[in-house]
């Protein structure tokens, strides 16, 4: 057996015409036209048609006639010319044909849970608990050979502008970064545990106080939260951190990268440098912090036009400092009824108070005609354009507008597909606001804010800023980072800020605050994601499907049959008793 220096299925052209082969591979079909039996054989590189003639090679052809697919084979033979008009141009290697001489079934296969040559793609279930199959199709074939292009380019980019690959520990100390830690139990110290990392932020940042000062590493990073389409628990991301740069060297590092893996893998240029757009007017014109660019609609604000509007719903939201923002719908007038009804369900659905729509809806009465000229103008409305309305708090009402807007575009096919639209938003806010309506970080409490914005961050720390930045495509984020703070005095008072406890700071981040003692550079980073980017690339809006095995919305792998129980012996050993949840009653 030479299945290393064989050729590949895929790689034969009319060129090999009279050449002895000896091919390894799948039975992809198999066909008997009357004696004549014929397959496609496949394997990573493609598919190749071989002939069995029982006039040519009888054993061959009687061994054959009990393939079926899936079939692990190996066949000798000779490449040889199709018959005139028998070409299959729908194959690269279909000008050519294999004389089978020979035939030496490998392993068989049994019938397999769904086909592997239909266009049709199984249900997503099946395909994640027979992995192993799911990936012998073409198109996830061609996922996995996409990824691992992505992650040549990479590595052979940033290798030419000086950077070095690190690897940093998988078992690490735990420490807040925006979603909740896997733990890993420790046998040598009971009670104690080990967090697997949501990103290597210590880490990189020590590297440079450690003097690297250009790191990068695709490192695997791991989530315990919610899953969403274009989420997983564990990811990888290209990890960077470099020393004594400002934004834009970041921004000028990673334009040309992501310019050199879209011409690479896509035959795509992309203009650099890539806009820019700061996170309120993102918010205020798109509703998003992530815009969705191939399409016009854009979101006006109409406080201004409303100040002393007659309408109650208006009145009370601007009184109680909220907003109104709107938009218009090119065309919208001819809009059903029902339609409408849609979208404010998907207004409440975000937790809006509901949607309001001119002209034709229930507000027209209420507005003065001053009023709704102002609207029309703000908006940019024409005759035959349907503005939408939403009233609440200011990012509740951005929240659904952005929604809206992209329901809209796509209800009303408005997105222009083929087209890549990349941007950075630049700066964004030091804090946001959590679920309880508490003061939390934006990015993570690592970032350097604006200096001039400390002055106020008491009264208004919403309003800070931060030297933060986000790479956003066609309504994705790729990827964020940020210049770090290096001051130890600063970095303990944002931890402050945030209501940590000064023992509490020092006991998780003294390793950090201590080395910025022994003199650390200026630095900053960001870490794109290297499972989005292929996602993109590939032409598929599911991020399971560029991740070799990956894990269901409810975070569970159905190939392996992972999380599982262990034995009792493991968790006598880890010092570690299962209490059950207790069954709810209600």
């Amino acid at each position: 057996m030479s299945g290393y220096s064989a050729p590949h299925c895929g790689s034969l052209r009319a060129s090999d015409e009279g050449r002895d082969v000896e091919l390894y591979g799948w039975v992809a079909r198999r066909r008997d036209m009357g004696g004549v039996i014929f397959i496609d054989l496949r394997d990573r590189w493609g598919k190749v048609q071989v002939v069995f003639n029982p006039a040519v090679a009888p054993a061959a052809h009687e061994a054959a006639s009990d393939l079926r697919s899936e079939f692990v084979v190996r066949v000798a033979g000779s490449v040889r010319r199709r018959p005139s008009g028998s070409e299959n141009p729908r194959l690269e290697t279909g000008d050519i044909e294999v004389a089978a001489s020979d035939l030496e079934v490998l392993s068989p296969s049994e019938p397999t849970p769904f086909p592997l040559e239909d266009s049709e793609e199984p249900d997503e279930k099946t395909r994640l608990e027979y992995r192993y199959l799911d990936l012998r199709r073409p198109r996830m074939t061609r996922m996995l050979e996409l990824r691992n292009k992505v992650n040549r380019i990479i590595r052979d980019y940033m290798e030419e502008r000086e950077f070095i690959e690190v690897e940093t520990p998988i078992l690490t100390r735990s420490s807040p970064s925006g979603a909740r830690d896997f733990l890993v139990p420790s046998r040598l110290h009971p009670a104690e545990f080990y967090a697997l990392p949501q990103a290597p932020q210590m880490l990189k940042q020590l590297l440079m106080v450690s003097g690297v000062q250009r790191y990068y590493q695709i490192a695997r990073c791991f989530r315990d939260e919610n899953l969403r389409a274009d989420r997983q628990p564990e990811f990888t991301q290209l990890d960077v951190e470099m020393s004594f740069c400002n934004e834009e060297d970041v921004f000028a590092l990673i334009e040309g990268l992501f310019a050199k893996l879209w011409q690479e893998t896509a035959g795509v240029t992309l203009a650099a440098p890539f806009p820019r757009l700061d996170i309120k007017e993102s918010f205020l014109r798109y509703g998003s912090d992530k815009p969705d660019l191939r399409y016009e609609l854009e979101i006006a604000d109409l406080g201004d036009a409303l100040g002393n509007t007659k309408a109650d719903i208006f009145r009370k939201v601007l009184a109680a400092d909220g907003v109104v923002r709107a938009l218009s719908v090119p065309h919208g007038r001819d809009m059903a009824r029902r339609e409408l009804d849609e979208l404010v369900t998907v207004a409440k659905g975000a937790g809006g108070q509901g949607l309001a729509w001119l002209p034709g809806g229930p507000l027209d009465k209420f507005l003065s005609e001053q009023e709704i000229e102002s609207i029309k103008r703000l908006t940019m409305a024409g005759p035959d354009d349907l503005v939408l309305i939403a009233a609440d708090r200011r990012r509740k009402a951005e929240t659904v507008m952005g929604l809206i807007r992209q329901e809209i575009a796509r209800r009303r096919k408005l997105i222009r597909e083929g087209e890549w639209k990349f941007l950075w938003i630049n700066p964004t806010y030091l804090f946001d606001e959590d679920d309880q309506g508490k003061l939390t970080y934006a990015h993570h409490p690592f970032t350097r804010p604006f200096a001039e914005d400390m002055s106020f961050v008491e009264e208004r720390p919403y309003d800070v800023r931060a030297h933060a930045y986000d790479i956003v495509c066609n309504g994705y984020e790729l990827g964020g980072g940020s210049l770090r703070i290096y001051d130890p005095g600063m970095q303990e008072r944002v931890f402050q800020l945030l209501g940590m406890p000064l023992d509490v700071i020092r006991a998780r981040f003294g390793t950090l605050l201590q080395a910025f003692t022994y003199g650390v550079p200026p630095h900053g980073g960001i870490a794109p994601g290297i499972d989005r980017i292929v996602m993109m690339l590939g032409g598929t809006d599911n991020i399971r499907d560029v991740i070799a095995f990956p894990k269901t919305q409810s975070m569970s792998d159905l190939m392996l049959g992972a999380p599982s129980e262990v034995d009792q012996s493991q968790l006598d050993e880890l010092n570690i008793k299962v209490v059950p949840p207790k069954k709810d009653r209600s």
